[in-house]
């Protein structure tokens, strides 16, 4: 048997290929929607993909199940558990539609799905068995239910769905999913979840990859709570301290129920020349990227330009400041290559931003302007019509600058009835150390907000002697 993890240190989202050796086959579980690293894999070990599932409806990034099976020919596998408001949709009617127990069978290996709802509704998980060693299985591919150390937040469908109150029933439901399905299994089982450190779909990931059904009986937060049969203690510790739903998060979740658009070949991107990129920026014809740190942003930068800074964490700010559904013009990416402004672009399409269509290497010949920063010592000389904390609300609560109003950067274009009116004042910006404040800021900007940011943001603001941080 083969199987292998690829991760997305973006997003912090795993997927899987599992593939029977002696028969040459694989199923790609969770795929993401560049697809490339699947192709190249089991091409390397011989192998033809043959089927495509996941795990649920993912809110966090777009399924890459249709693409893949668009690009291979492999039968598509989704849940059918949940009910009728969690069923895919039409573009889905040529799927395998799985209740718990159906099995896919791959030569040797067993791919069987075990309904484990909680997280969402409708959510499997899937029992691997190689059958060449043994006839009963080893390992647990969990999706968005049990992580290393940590759980799927039931309450996503709450914040970032529509959904009214359906955490309680989603924490019951997972308490029920560990005692019956989780607990059931045996200690040696491998444990494989969907997502790491840093994933907004829990509250306390672990970085390490894996664990076992026996470890996390023994030493997770929430054995003691099903040890104990106690549900309520269960509900209310899960439910606590959950951080902020990236507003995104509810078109991923409509857009991945409907079937996600396939994207097919590439196209090559264009390389512009400033003084064509600058006729475009004009014309508002294109938006340029600003790729760069902060701190040379600041520097000088195109008006109205938007930073996502760097390729390793652009699908999660570039979700932050871009929305398909009511922004369709280019994007030019400032990058250093061609082939850096194609992996930005693999990056983008994942959260469904699929309007990259050419990059620039160098902002020399265009109109710069420095956004405007106030320094710490300065924040009470500034009139303003808003401190805005764009951090986390863990964060925030942990503490924050006296005066200052709480909305996350994942959340700011989606809720804007929380800003002041444009015109009215200055909204000064900062986050934990100045990132996501620049993010946050560049898309306000681009929107038409008068935006200054916190120089050196919390961290900055917090070093200079007297200035003591509000704890909720």
């Amino acid at each position: 048997m083969l199987l292998e993890r690829i991760y997305d240190e973006d997003l912090a989202q795993a997927s899987y290929l599992i593939g029977c050796q002696a028969r040459g086959k694989a199923v790609v579980v969770d795929a993401r929607r560049d697809i490339d690293v699947y192709l190249e894999l089991a091409a390397a070990n011989g192998m033809t993909i043959t089927a495509v599932t996941e795990t649920h409806i993912h809110a966090d990034y777009l399924s890459g199940t249709r693409e893949l099976a668009d690009r291979t020919g492999a039968q598509v596998h989704v849940s059918d558990e949940g009910g009728p408001d969690w069923t895919y949709g039409p573009d889905f009617d040529g799927a395998v539609r799985m209740k718990h127990g159906h099995r896919i069978e791959l030569g040797n290996i067993t791919v069987e799905a075990v309904h484990t709802p909680g997280h969402t509704p409708e959510h499997l998980s899937f029992l691997v068995t190689d059958g060449a060693q043994t006839d009963e299985p080893g390992f647990l591919l969990t999706g968005d239910f049990v992580f290393v150390g940590d759980l799927g937040r039931p309450d996503l469908l709450d914040e970032a769905a529509g959904g009214v109150d359906t955490r309680f029933q989603g924490a019951k439901d997972l308490f029920a999913s560990l005692r019956d399905r989780f607990l059931t299994l045996p200690d040696y089982v491998q444990v494989l979840p969907a997502h790491g450190s840093g994933s907004a779909c829990g509250r306390s990931l672990g970085s390490i990859p894996s664990s076992t059904v026996g470890y996390e009986r023994n030493f997770s937060w929430w054995a003691p709570y099903l040890a104990a049969d106690d549900e309520q203690g269960f509900v209310d510790e899960l439910l606590s301290g959950q951080p902020d739903a990236h507003a995104y998060f509810g078109r991923m979740k409509m857009q991945n129920r409907i079937g996600p658009a396939i994207l097919g070949e590439a196209p090559e991107l264009v390389e512009y020349a400033a003084d064509r990129l600058a006729a475009e920026l004009a014309a508002e014809r294109a938006i340029l990227v600003d790729t760069r740190h902060h701190h040379d942003v600041h520097e000088g930068t195109v008006p109205r330009s938007l930073n996502i800074p760097g390729i390793a964490k652009a699908a999660s700010y570039g979700a932050w400041v871009y929305d398909p559904e009511t922004e369709q013009r280019p994007l030019v990416l400032l990058s250093g290559s061609r082939t850096e402004a194609e992996i930005m672009r693999d990056h983008l399409v994942r959260v469904g931003i699929d309007t990259v269509r050419g990059f620039i290497t160098s902002l020399d010949g265009l109109e710069l302007v420095r956004p405007p920063l106030v320094r710490p010592e300065q924040l009470d000389d500034i009139e303003r019509a808003m401190l805005l904390d764009v951090r986390n609300k863990t964060e925030y609560a942990a503490g924050h600058l006296p005066g200052a109003a709480q909305l996350s950067g994942g959340r700011v274009l989606w809720q804007r009835d929380r800003l002041p009116e444009r015109g009215t004042g200055p909204i000064v910006t900062y986050c934990q150390s100045g990132v996501r404040g620049s993010v946050t800021a560049s898309a306000l900007r681009r929107e038409g907000y008068d935006v200054v940011e916190l120089d050196g943001s919390y961290l900055g603001w917090a070093a200079v002697p007297g200035n003591d941080p509000v704890v909720a």
